[in-house]
C-alpha cells in the first residue's frame, strides 16, 4: 500500500493520500501516548465508578 501511495509515475504525488496517512498516524500516536501516560489512580477510580451506589460529584484527577 505504501509503495502504491508514494509511487509517482508522472512525477505527481498523491498528496491527499499522504495527508490522510500522516493524519492517521498522528492521531493514533496521540491517543496511544495519552492512554499510556494516564495516571493509574484515575483509571482505577473511573473503572469502579459504575459499580458504586452513591456517586461522588466532585472530580478526582
Amino acid at each position: 500500500m505504501f509503495k502504491h501511495l508514494l509511487s509517482s509515475s508522472a512525477g505527481d504525488l498523491n498528496w491527499m493520500g499522504v495527508f490522510a496517512l500522516v493524519t492517521f498516524f498522528i492521531i493514533f500516536f496521540a491517543i496511544f501516548f495519552q492512554a499510556v501516560l494516564v495516571k493509574k489512580d484515575y483509571v482505577k477510580y473511573m473503572s469502579k465508578m459504575p459499580l458504586e451506589d452513591g456517586h461522588i460529584q466532585n472530580s478526582k484527577q
